[in-house]
């Protein structure tokens, strides 16, 4: 029960994490310690399955840098591991002409990201890739693809084991304080650097801490006397998906231009591995922070949210676009009538209600959603053991092996392994 290393958090970045300690410390000890009973349970296991190829984000910050990095990892881990994965590229669609200088300018974020492949095409170019999509100019990113990121998962975590690591599963960390310990040194017992992890009749013992927490880690921030900021509000996207007969309609992913004045992407069409094709997700505040389904609610969680003045700051400055999603989330033929932009074939009776995950929303105090990857630490005897991977939304799988190998470049300059 003790281990020089414990990353709490068996998601996908924790078991990415976790792998790569291991590799580059094959002497030590490590566990991931995961309060689900399996692994890769809830972000992890309810997203999209889509391999980033990094074209949304910010010039030079580290979802740009990891994304395409991750990306090309991905595709190579896929090809060792015989994991299977399509690259059937993405067409991001302009259907009004107020939106063309935006899909240009986000070709140029692309371009300055490393972007393989980008290419601006006309309506005629659409209908060759996607044959059903109508649009006037789209931005095709032939280099993203599609994965069962629960599979990857699960690889990361077989490679974590066969190299010496342990997966506790079960196990909710409620508690970190510094041990003491008794030695054959000291009758009286010594303070030990191990600060313990506690469960409900378990506690394991460990020099230092890396916390993959996803939806809990402000959290699990607070519990170790770090900083609770930014704090982590969840937003539920619900998915439709197209009925078996109508999925010849989709062959890659067709998104719309992102509106910057609106946090999230929009309503995409993404062909999955198993053939099925998801429409979506809304966003919409989820009263639970592992809520998928409607009418989950958890009394915790819902004030935990709601008594946060960062949430009404957002909500106040997308009041119209929240509202839209909530009437969304109702009434089926209003999600409908915007996938029909795309798609003008597409009805209410060729789709069905499907799956829903919760997004691990970075929020600051000023109600500003945090964009980019947050690790932080903190002071003091435990504080100063631990590093929190604070914010890592999407693409994070996309960049989990990145995003490893940055952490373990940050574990081993902080703890000085």
């Amino acid at each position: 029960s003790t281990f020089d290393v414990a990353v709490v958090g068996a998601g996908i970045v924790g078991l990415a994490s976790a792998r790569e300690l291991v590799r580059r410390h094959p002497s030590l000890a490590f566990a991931v310690l995961e309060k689900e009973k399996e692994l890769a349970h809830h972000q992890s296991g309810h997203n999209s399955g889509v391999i980033h190829s990094g074209i949304y984000y910010k010039p030079g910050s580290l979802k740009a840098k990891l994304c395409v990095q991750g990306a090309a990892l991905c595709y190579e881990y896929c090809d060792q591991k015989g994991i299977p994965y399509q690259q059937c590229g993405k067409l991001i669609v302009a259907v009004e002409q107020d939106e063309i200088p935006r899909l240009k300018a986000l070709y140029e974020r692309g371009l300055q990201n490393n972007v393989r492949g980008l290419k601006l095409i006309g309506a005629k170019e659409i209908q060759a890739k996607e044959p059903f999509c109508r649009g006037l100019m789209a931005l095709d990113s032939p280099y993203t693809g599609i994965v069962n990121y629960k599979q990857v998962a699960q690889s990361y975590a077989e490679d974590f084991q066969e190299a010496g690591g342990t997966i506790l599963t079960d196990f909710e960390v409620t508690n970190m304080e510094m041990a003491k310990e008794s030695s054959s040194e000291s009758e009286d017992g010594k303070a030990i650097s191990c600060p313990p992890f506690t469960t409900v009749g378990e506690e394991i013992y460990c020099r230092h801490i890396v916390t993959c927490a996803g939806l809990y880690s402000d959290r699990l921030s607070e519990i170790s006397g770090c900083s609770p900021e930014p704090r982590i509000v969840p937003f539920r996207g619900d998915y439709l998906v197209l009925k078996p007969e109508k999925c010849y309609m989709v062959k890659g992913n067709i998104y719309p231009v992102p509106n910057p004045r609106f946090p999230f992407l929009g309503l995409h069409f993404t062909p999955r591995m198993d053939g099925s094709v998801w429409l979506g997700p809304n966003a919409v505040l989820a009263f639970k922070r592992e809520g998928y389904r409607l009418f989950d609610f958890s009394a915790g969680d819902f004030l935990d949210a709601v008594t946060y003045s960062g949430l009404w700051k957002l909500v106040l400055r997308n009041l119209s676009y929240g509202l839209s999603e909530m009437y969304r989330a109702c009434f089926l033929s209003a999600q409908v009538k915007q996938l029909q932009k795309f798609i003008p074939e597409v009805t209410v009776n060729d789709v069905l209600r499907g799956p829903s995950g919760v997004r691990a929303q970075a929020l600051d105090s000023d109600g500003n959603l945090v964009d980019d990857f947050v690790f932080d630490g903190g002071s003091g005897d435990i504080g100063s053991r631990i590093l929190h991977v604070r914010n890592a939304p999407s693409p994070a799988a996309t960049s989990s092996l990145a995003i490893a190998k940055m952490i373990a470049d940050e574990v081993k300059r902080r703890f000085e392994l």
